[in-house]
C-alpha cells in the first residue's frame, strides 16, 4: 500500500527542533543488523528517547521514556509528519533510518533541507521528504509552541496545509510517482520509457558517431 494512495495525506505533527539530525540519531547503528525493514519503530530517536541504554535483546515497551522527549508527548501519540530543522538526515546512507520512520507511522518529514541520500531513501520507501523555506519552518516552529499542529499534504498538487495556509513544494516526477502507487525505482524508471526513447532518439539525431561501432570482422 502506497503511502499517499489518493495523494493526500492528514496527519498530527511532531515539532523536532533540532538542526542536523543525523541518521544515527534517527536509527543508532547497534540495531541495524536486519534488513526486515519492519520492527524499527521503538528504536527511532532510540538515545534521545529513553532514559536507559537499550540493545538488541530490550524489550522497548519496558524502557523509560524520556518526558522531554517531544515524540514522547502525549497529544502527540500516532502523529504521522515530522518537522525538523536544517540538514536532516545527514550523515551514512543508512536507510534503516527511513524504515524506522515509516514503522513508527511517519509518512512525511518536512524541513529546510535533507541529507541527499536521505531523500532518496524516503521515496523508496513510502515517506514524503518536504522542502519548505526556512523562514516557513520557522514561523511553523513558533506556532508549534501554541498549539498542536496538524499538515494536510497533496503531494500531486504540491500543496501543504496548516498553519500558514497552502505552502508550495516541489517534488520530482518520480518521487510522486513512488508515493502514490505501490511501485520501486525499476518500476518508476520504466514509467518513464517515453521520455528515455525521446532522449535517446534525439541524442542519436545529433550525435550519430556515438552508437557507431568498429568492423572489426576483417581484423586478422
Amino acid at each position: 500500500m502506497p503511502a499517499f494512495p489518493q495523494g493526500r495525506h492528514s496527519g498530527t505533527v511532531v515539532p523536532l527542533d533540532r538542526a542536523n539530525v543525523d541518521t544515527d540519531a534517527i536509527f543508532p547503528k547497534q540495531y541495524g543488523r536486519s534488513t526486515a525493514r519492519s520492527g524499527f519503530g521503538p528504536v527511532l530517536f532510540d538515545h534521545w528517547r529513553y532514559l536507559d541504554p537499550g540493545d538488541l535483546d530490550s524489550d522497548h515497551s519496558r524502557r523509560r521514556p524520556n518526558p522531554d522527549f517531544v515524540l514522547n508527548r502525549p497529544e502527540l501519540r500516532g502523529a504521522t509528519v515530522l518537522m525538523a530543522r536544517d540538514n536532516f538526515g545527514c550523515g551514512s546512507s543508512r536507510e534503516h533510518a527511513v524504515w524506522a520512520l515509516r514503522d513508527q507511522g511517519f509518512r512525511a518529514v518536512v524541513a529546510p533541507s535533507f541529507g541527499d541520500i536521505f531523500r532518496q531513501n524516503c521515496a523508496f520507501n513510502g515517506v514524503a521528504a518536504i522542502q519548505l523555506a526556512a523562514t516557513q519552518v520557522d514561523a511553523l516552529f513558533t506556532l508549534a509552541q501554541k498549539q498542536t499542529l496538524h499538515f494536510e499534504i497533496d503531494v500531486l498538487s504540491l500543496r501543504l496545509s496548516g498553519g500558514l495556509g497552502a505552502l508550495p513544494f516541489r517534488l520530482t516526477e518520480r518521487e510522486q510517482h513512488l508515493l502514490t502507487r505501490d511501485s520501486d525505482w525499476i518500476a518508476a524508471t520504466l514509467a518513464q520509457r517515453d521520455r528515455i526513447a525521446g532522449f535517446e532518439a534525439a541524442r542519436l539525431a545529433a550525435q550519430p558517431w556515438l552508437d557507431k561501432t568498429l568492423d572489426t570482422s576483417q581484423d586478422t
